[in-house]
C-alpha cells in the first residue's frame, strides 16, 4: 500500500488508488442513473477537451503558490504531476502537449502516457528525460529533493494550491490556463463546469431538505470511509477529508464532520461510526472492492450497527475522480445524488 507523499493528509492518499472509469452503484450494487446534465454523453473515463482547441499565448508570469514568480515561455511540452492537474489541462484542450502522466492520472486519453511517479514520489530523473518545458506540480507533491532537481536544471514549475472544496475549482482552472497562457480558455473551462456542477445540483429532490422548509425530510448522513482492505487500512472522514464540500453541494451532510471529527481521517471504531450515525456511506470504487464488497463492508467493526450498515446503503464512486475538484466534479455530484435520491433507476 503506497503511503501519502510531502504529506499525512489521507486525501492525497485516496486518490492514488485509481480506477479507468466513474464506478456508479447503487445500495446493493446496481448502477444507477446519474441523471440528466448538460454535457453530451461521453464515456465516464475520458475528459471531454474545449473546442476550439486554444492557441497558448506566452511568455506568461505567474504566481506560484511557493510563493515564487514562475515564467513560461513555452507549453509545448507539459508534465502535470495529479491527476486533478492532467484534468484541468486536457481540458483546456491542451492535451495533445503532456508529455507524461503520474499514477493517479488514468483517464483514457493519458493511459498510455509514460509514469513519472514511483508510489506517490516523483522521479526528477525521468521527468527531467522528457525534456519538458513546463512541470505543474502541487504544494504536496514531493519529495521535495526532486522537486528542486527539477527547477534547479531550469525547467518552470508552477505549483498549485491541493483543491479541498468546491470553491477551489474556479481557482485551480484559472491559475492552470494563465500559466499556459489560455486564459481566455480558462473562463471559458471555469463557466462550462459551474453551469455543469449548477445542472447535477437540480437533480436534488426539493423534498430531500436542500430548502430545509417545512415539510423537507431530513438530509441524508453520509460517512465517507476511506478503505484499503489489502492493508487493513479502515478510516473514517472528518472535516478535513475533503469530502464534507461534495456532500454539502449534494444536499447531504458529512456525517464524519457533523459528529465532531475536526482533521482528516481517524481509525474507524464502533464508538465513532455510532456517533456519526451514517444513513449512507460513501467509499471509492477499489476502496469497496479491496474489503470484499458490501458483504465485506458490513463485517468492519460498527458498520453493521449503523442505519447505513442494517440498509446496506452504500454510494461508491470512481477513486481518480472523487476529490479532483476539477472539471469533471460534475459527474461526481451527478453519481452522488443519483445514488442517495434515484437508487432506482437503471
Amino acid at each position: 500500500m503506497p503511503t501519502p507523499a510531502a504529506s499525512t493528509r489521507f486525501p492525497r492518499l485516496a486518490v492514488a488508488f485509481a480506477a479507468l472509469a466513474l464506478a456508479v452503484t447503487g445500495c446493493a450494487g446496481n448502477a444507477a442513473d446519474p441523471g440528466p446534465s448538460a454535457r453530451p454523453a461521453a464515456a465516464p473515463d475520458r475528459v471531454e477537451p474545449l473546442a476550439p482547441v486554444p492557441v497558448p499565448a506566452l511568455p506568461a508570469t505567474v504566481p506560484s503558490a511557493d510563493g515564487r514568480q514562475v515564467t513560461i515561455t513555452s507549453a509545448d511540452r507539459i508534465v502535470p504531476l495529479t491527476g486533478s492537474l492532467s484534468e484541468i489541462v486536457y481540458s483546456l484542450g491542451l492535451g495533445p502537449k503532456v508529455v507524461a502522466r503520474d499514477i493517479t492520472t488514468t483517464f483514457e486519453q493519458a493511459a498510455q502516457l509514460p509514469v513519472v511517479t514511483r508510489a506517490h514520489d516523483v522521479s526528477a530523473e525521468s521527468v527531467l528525460s522528457l525534456r519538458p518545458t513546463l512541470v505543474i506540480a502541487e504544494t504536496t507533491t514531493g519529495p521535495a529533493e526532486a522537486v528542486q532537481q527539477i527547477r534547479d536544471a531550469g525547467i518552470p514549475l508552477l505549483v498549485v494550491a491541493p483543491a479541498k472544496s468546491l470553491d477551489d475549482v474556479p481557482q485551480r482552472i484559472g491559475a492552470v490556463a494563465q500559466a499556459l497562457g489560455v486564459p481566455q480558455a480558462g473562463e471559458q473551462l471555469r463557466q462550462r463546469t459551474a453551469d455543469r456542477i449548477a445542472t447535477a445540483r437540480k437533480e436534488i429532490p426539493a423534498e430531500a431538505g436542500a430548502g430545509g422548509g417545512a415539510g423537507a425530510s431530513k438530509k441524508p448522513r453520509v460517512a465517507f470511509l476511506y478503505l484499503r482492505g489489502t492493508a487493513s487500512v479502515y478510516m473514517l472522514g472528518g472535516a478535513q477529508s475533503g469530502a464534507a464540500s461534495l456532500l454539502e453541494a449534494a444536499g447531504a451532510v458529512d456525517a464524519g464532520k457533523e459528529s465532531g471529527l475536526d482533521k482528516d481521517f481517524t481509525p474507524i471504531t464502533s464508538e465513532a461510526l455510532a456517533a456519526a450515525a451514517p444513513d449512507a456511506i460513501l467509499v471509492m470504487a477499489k476502496g469497496l472492492e479491496s474489503v470484499g464488497g458490501v458483504d465485506g463492508l458490513v463485517k468492519i467493526p460498527g458498520v453493521a450497527q449503523t442505519p447505513a450498515g442494517m440498509d446496506r446503503r452504500v454510494v461508491t464512486v470512481d477513486d481518480g475522480i472523487l476529490l479532483n475538484y476539477g472539471p469533471r466534479t460534475d459527474q461526481v455530484l451527478s453519481a452522488l445524488i443519483a445514488q442517495l435520491y434515484h437508487p432506482g433507476k437503471a
